[in-house]
């Protein structure tokens, strides 16, 4: 059956998510929504990660939400001993998570599946700084023929920072359903883009970010 059409517009927004349709009733209900706040974190002893990310040709996918590039296998996540595979990254103008209270200029997702299908996310934010290559490489193809969206070759390494370290939690989509049960790690650590790369995201996909929603009971860890 086919879903309700959704948006980030007053009509069609994160407010009225969980009216639209009987399938996005967690995003009204749900106990553990994302995004949230990054306050107050525990410190951890948790499984270490390492990014398995190469060159990678990259359907693009308009979604109206956003623009998600599906990737192509062989490109994955290692927590411990566990592979992740990656499935596809999208970006988010402003920031989806904060950190204690701050909002990013913007957000990229990197969402995998393990074997038994459950979901991983890892948030990576954005600031103003230097010009990325792999973001210019993404945002060229979508000038050069926006209405024929095919492909785009981009190294998953230039988007990512230095460091795995991350905060993780328990948390769900942030967009409908809002499914529940997807593990987050967020990194501290920051990417840049220059001010032309965020202006071009945001004059194309403006302001499709969620907003927070309470932590409750879960437990924030950093490691």
């Amino acid at each position: 059956m086919k879903r309700a059409p959704w948006g980030y517009a007053v009509d069609n927004g994160p407010a009225c998510w969980a009216l639209l349709d009987p399938d996005y009733r967690l995003c009204g209900c749900g106990a553990e929504q994302s995004p949230v706040n990054l306050v107050d974190a525990r410190a951890a002893q948790l499984p270490s990660l390492r990014f398995d990310y190469g060159l990678v040709r990259a359907a693009i996918e308009d979604t109206h939400a956003t623009v998600q590039f599906n990737a192509a296998p062989g490109h994955g996540l290692m927590i411990g001993r566990r592979r992740h595979e990656l499935r596809q990254f999208h970006f988010h103008h402003a920031s989806e998570h904060l950190v204690e209270g701050i909002r990013w200029p913007m957000e990229l997702h990197f969402v995998h599946t393990d074997i038994k299908g459950g979901l991983t996310v890892v948030g990576v934010f954005i600031r103003e700084g230097e010009a990325n290559s792999a973001v210019e490489s993404l945002w060229q193809a979508l000038v050069d023929d926006p209405e024929s969206l095919d492909h785009v070759d981009v190294d998953l390494t230039a988007l990512l920072p230095g460091s795995t370290r991350a905060w993780r939690y328990r948390g769900s989509l942030t967009t409908p359903p809002c499914s529940e049960g997807v593990s987050w790690i967020v990194l501290t650590d920051i990417l840049t883009l220059s001010a032309r790369q965020i202006a071009a995201f945001t004059n194309y996909r403006p302001a499709n970010c969620r907003p927070v929603q309470p932590l409750g009971a879960r437990v924030l860890t950093i490691c």
